[in-house]
């Protein structure tokens, strides 16, 4: 099978790296996405969002022909579909992206195509992307009827990269593929050699699907762990960061660092799509999804109690009182705010001092609107630094190990046990 020509619909945080590295190993790339200026960008050489050295891959393979953008699907070898899989209300995946994509995906196919299913799923969603494309176009065999003589190659091959290392990882990692026939796995195995060097490693769809919502709710159950234990030392007066030091020099214990929640796209949701398919059976992992979640409530309390402390024991008037907040991205050193503890614990200060708060993220040039509205002011660190209350949230490069000096009145809230204090 030759993938000369490869389309990736969705150019987001996984879309456009993925794209890009297809192009840099001189594959023609056709990026797709709904966005109007993200695609106008893209053809331009430039780029949306923030990975690093992500701005001059794109450049080059922009330059070099090798990569173009548009908004509607042509026709190609391979289709890579990385469209976001949110949740509605009561945690139910909300699959309307994936639904549109492999639709609009179907009307340019033609026999021996390959589809890939990259964005993370509940069990059996490859399935359903099938039967969608098979409802658009009946003429043609896919992989639930016509099995290993289907006209179409599907398969499922979720990400499992991390933001920052983006473009390393989705190179070095290996890769688990799950397609719907060993056909199909074959086919999307050969696509992926194009520049995965780590080993891939062929199962079924639904495994490969289960296998990503797996090794996030592992994370989210290890962190949670952290979290729990961070409220509890909190209230037994207890250095929650020397403790886990401690634990962790015994050799069979790995404590991972607590924060003010879990953020991102991928861990802050993947767990519920196991509870919300199995919600009888998945008890801990429900559990850890609510301890994660409650974590950013904490931390808005723990502000409250620190305000009070400012106006019952210093006399200050309440709405003097300046909340300095450091961070909004999920994670460090990234622009990415989607499903941010970081945001949200913001927001939720800014709706109860409203404006009284100052926000510090390096990444980003303009806040979200919902904090502009509650008057919140995007500043720098010297500023930040000056307010009655400090709100450590994400644990950035520019502040890490860091010395501050804080005066005798301030309040530290540190969520990520990175300040060191003079």
């Amino acid at each position: 099978m030759k993938f000369e020509t490869i389309s990736v619909v969705g150019l987001g945080y996984i879309g456009l790296p993925t794209a890009a590295v297809f192009a840099s190993r001189k594959k023609k790339v056709i990026g797709v996405d709904v966005s109007v200026g993200a695609v106008a960008l893209i053809n331009q050489g430039e780029v949306h969002i923030v990975e690093p050295d992500l701005d001059m891959l794109v450049h080059a393979a922009v330059s070099a022909g090798y990569l173009r953008a548009t908004t509607e699907p042509e026709p190609a070898d391979a289709f890579l579909i990385a469209v976001p899989t949110p949740f509605k209300d009561g945690h139910v995946p909300d699959l309307s992206y994936i639904e549109a994509a492999s639709k609009a995906v179907a009307k340019v196919l033609a026999p021996g195509n390959l589809v890939v299913l990259e964005s993370t799923s509940p069990v059996g969603t490859t399935e359903l992307m099938a039967g969608w494309m098979a409802e658009v176009r009946p003429d043609l065999r896919f992989p639930q009827a016509g099995g290993e003589g289907a006209d179409i190659y599907i398969a499922h091959c979720p990400e499992r990269v991390l933001p920052g290392h983006v473009l390393r990882e989705l190179v070095h990692n290996d890769r688990v593929i799950g397609g719907m026939t060993p056909c199909c796995s074959e086919a999307a195995t050969e696509l992926y050699r194009t520049f995965v060097e780590g080993e891939c490693i062929v199962t079924t769809a639904r495994t490969a699907e289960m296998c990503k919502l797996t090794e996030n709710s592992f994370r989210d159950l290890n962190i949670a762990f952290a979290n729990e234990l961070s409220i509890i030392c909190d209230q037994q007066g207890i250095d929650v960061w020397e403790l886990i030091r401690l634990a962790n020099r015994h050799p069979r214990v790995n404590i991972l660092q607590p924060g003010p929640g879990v953020g991102g796209h991928c861990i802050a949701v993947d767990p519920w799509f196991i509870v919300s398919q199995n919600p009888d059976e998945s008890r801990l992992i429900r559990t850890a999804r609510e301890v994660n979640d409650g974590k950013p409530g904490w931390v808005v309390r723990r502000v409250e109690q620190l305000v009070d402390e400012l106006v019952s024991v210093d006399g200050r008037r309440l709405d003097d009182v300046r909340i300095g907040c450091f961070g909004l991205a999920f994670k460090a050193d990234i622009d990415d705010l989607r499903e941010s503890p970081a945001l949200s614990i913001t927001l939720d200060i800014a709706r109860k001092f409203p404006g009284q708060v100052f926000s510090v993220e390096p990444h980003i040039k303009k806040l979200p609107a919902a904090l502009e509205q509650q008057g919140v002011e995007l500043t720098s660190d010297d500023v930040a630094l000056t307010a009655d209350v400090l709100v450590f949230l994400v644990d950035h490069k520019e502040w890490k190990g860091k010395q501050f000096v804080f005066e005798s009145h301030q309040k530290v809230l540190d969520t990520r046990g990175i300040v060191f204090r003079v």
